[in-house]
């Protein structure tokens, strides 16, 4: 496992290139949001994703969301209407994740078998930047429904596995996970506040 320490404030591109392409070799990468730290992996690569799943000893019919590199980008995994449009462009980039209708590109392994998928970017260039190239996995690097914590070493203590990258910028001022809102239905939903 390789630790890169960074700025919260910073994009290092050396960092980023590499991350990325630990991502496109079928890497996991722990990384900072705007919220918590996340586990990424390319969406593409179902390896990858079970292995995310594995980390978080999560059901494999519950979902993960996606990261996109920016708000138009969410066009290429969701189906979005324009009062969608509306309502996104007004949260995002923020701490904020929106369930959409997926488009088939979606792999189902993503969505836990649903026709939704949860839709992320984040106010964190560090987080974006490292989905410029391709969706990532953007789900809170901890057990699933343990305690999420802030700092990369005590979220590897608690995981009690290896990724293969860790993005390192000290601890998180954040310990709570992005709000989620559900745009499928007729009017915005509050899922998780």
């Amino acid at each position: 496992m390789k630790v890169l320490k960074t700025s919260i404030d910073k994009v290092d591109e050396k960092i980023i290139s590499q991350a990325i392409n630990v991502l496109a070799d079928g890497g996991v990468v722990l990384y900072p949001t705007d919220t918590v730290y996340g586990l990424g992996a390319n969406i593409f690569d179902n390896n990858a994703v079970r292995r995310v799943f594995d980390i978080k000893k999560r059901s494999y019919l519950k979902p993960v969301s996606i990261l996109v590199g920016d708000v138009g980008s969410i066009d290429l995994v969701a189906k979005v209407s324009l009062a969608q449009k509306r309502t996104i462009n007004e949260y995002l980039p923020g701490p904020y994740t929106f369930i959409l209708n997926k488009r088939k590109i979606v792999p189902r392994l993503v969505t836990g078998g649903s026709s939704n998928v949860g839709v992320r970017v984040p106010d964190s260039a560090i987080a974006c930047s490292l989905a410029r190239i391709f969706p990532i996995t953007t789900t809170s690097a901890n057990i699933s429904d343990d305690e999420m914590l802030s700092s990369p070493k005590e979220i590897l203590e608690q995981l009690d596995c290896e990724v293969d990258l860790v993005i390192d910028v000290g601890e998180l001022e954040s310990a709570k996970a992005s709000s989620i809102i559900d745009l499928t239905g007729f009017k915005p939903k509050t899922i998780r506040d």
